[in-house]
């Protein structure tokens, strides 16, 4: 194709549509709209075309995935960009092993998606890689948040590789969720995956759980033993808290990644292993490097992806989703029956949890075991407490722009008496625009007294 690109925007809204148009307009852009299914079919066979811009959810019979496969049929260099106003881990893999060059997520991100079209054009020339078939694994990983959303996107592009990963980031943020997902969604998931806390065991006893050992290396081995490595033989092995491995054991991790063979404690043989290595770190490992804490040339080989799990205060809008699926597991194990009021779901979310998802987790269970079966905000730990006025609420914790928008969300429609259309009136967008910052920030419009139009 030469000349001017040719661009499909599909979205069942028009104002969606007209959105799109306006911000990806340009000189040398011709964009063509659809508000179904079916106009976009016609419009690829009447036209090939360098981009389509399509939602997922567009009908009950037909999606984005159709408009995709549509699209990459009729021309198979034409690239498409996927939107979803309900991101989700199990859209973001579909997307990506559909073939999608992007996904992103409403509300739009003015930036994003511009910088989204720009590369997709750009790469409408060439060859389009074929995708890997979709496997259908549900996995752990729960979040709407931009910042989820882009994890999502990573392990769905690493899971099609076979390449190192490090994840890195705070304590409890769910970096083995993270490492397990890319497991189960690549071509090695009915292998093993194991795990292990390279900053709980020794150095020697490290090794030996590593590489194994051989029969009379040490006091007490009575026999030859496999380490993990060989136990994981064709799988994934991940090396949490990689930070706090020794300069020894780094040097037979780089031989590993090299060679890709290991050499038992007390053994005269090395022994070809094929797994796919993954490590974890809340440690600054470019600090370490610097500090000489850690090897240069260990960390380039681990850091080949590189994945950046956000720690919970920076995706506050995803708190409520993760209270609801831990307050259903904790009271599914318990026996019991427990609710949780909306005062308490805002006082959890507006807390700073430096122990992030694992302390919510904790957290919750704690409550659902000495709830008398209501969690209220008065129930809730010291420290975790309803924000109190305004000011307070919105400023005082320096929150993301994400958590402060969700948060003067949820303020306009307790001031309005949640009348949707005079909360959307308020915030200057249309309702439908209103249900999607809803959905994308875990509010419960009914829980809010949400009304219609009435007065």
């Amino acid at each position: 194709m030469s000349g001017h690109a040719r661009i499909l925007v599909v979205d069942d809204d028009p104002e969606t549509c007209q959105l799109l148009r306006e911000l990806i307009a340009a000189p040398d852009r011709d964009v063509t709209e659809a508000t179904s299914a079916g106009d976009a079919m016609r419009a690829l066979l009447a036209h090939p075309f360098d981009l389509v811009i399509s939602d997922i959810n567009l009908n009950a019979r037909e999606t984005g995935l159709d408009v995709l496969k549509a699209a990459r049929d009729r021309t198979p260099a034409t690239q498409v960009v996927l939107i979803s106003g309900f991101g989700t881990l199990d859209t973001a893999i579909q997307a990506v092993r559909a073939g999608a060059f992007d996904y992103i997520s409403k509300p739009f991100n003015i930036g994003e998606v511009k910088a989204a079209v720009a590369r997709a054009l750009a790469r409408s020339h060439e060859p389009p890689l074929p995708p890997p078939p979709a496997d259908g694994v549900q996995t752990g990983m729960l979040g709407r948040s931009a910042g989820m959303l882009a994890v999502y996107k990573q392990i769905a592009y690493a899971a099609d590789s076979w390449a190192p990963v490090l994840i890195t980031g705070e304590s409890g943020t769910g970096k083995e969720l993270v490492a397990r997902a890319i497991h189960r969604h690549s071509r090695r998931a009915g292998r093993p995956f194991v795990a292990i806390n390279c900053g709980a065991l020794a150095e020697s006893l490290l090794e030996s759980e590593l590489f194994g050992h051989a029969r009379g290396a040490f006091t007490g081995a009575v026999a030859d033993h496999k380490g993990l490595f060989e136990q994981a033989q064709g799988g994934t092995v991940l090396l949490d808290e990689i930070g706090d491995t020794t300069p020894a054991v780094q040097v037979k991790l780089l031989r590993v990644l090299q060679e890709h063979e290991v050499r038992p404690v007390g053994g005269s043989r090395q022994v070809p292993v094929d797994v796919r290595v993954m490590a974890a770190t809340n440690v600054d490992l470019e600090r370490a490097v610097a500090e000489h804490r850690f090897r240069q040339d260990l960390y380039y080989r681990l850091s080949v992806i590189r994945i950046e799990v956000p720690p919970l205060r920076d995706r506050r809008a995803d708190i409520p989703l993760l209270v609801e699926q831990f307050l259903r597991a904790a009271s599914a194990r318990h026996g019991r029956t427990v609710a949780i009021t909306p005062a308490a779901v805002e006082a959890l979310t507006s807390h700073e949890w430096p122990g992030n998802v694992r302390e919510l987790e904790h957290t919750i269970e704690r409550l659902v075991v000495f709830s008398q079966g209501t969690i209220d905000a008065r129930d809730l730990p010291q420290g975790v407490a309803p924000a109190t006025g305004i000011g307070p609420r919105l400023f005082e914790d320096l929150p993301t722009l994400d958590e402060l928008e969700r948060r003067y969300v949820l303020h306009v429609l307790r001031a309005v008496g949640g009348n949707r259309s005079r909360a959307a009136e308020a915030l200057g967008v249309d309702r439908r625009t209103l249900y999607r910052m809803a959905d994308r920030f875990g509010i419960d419009l009914k829980d809010e007294g949400g009304t219609g139009d009435g007065s």
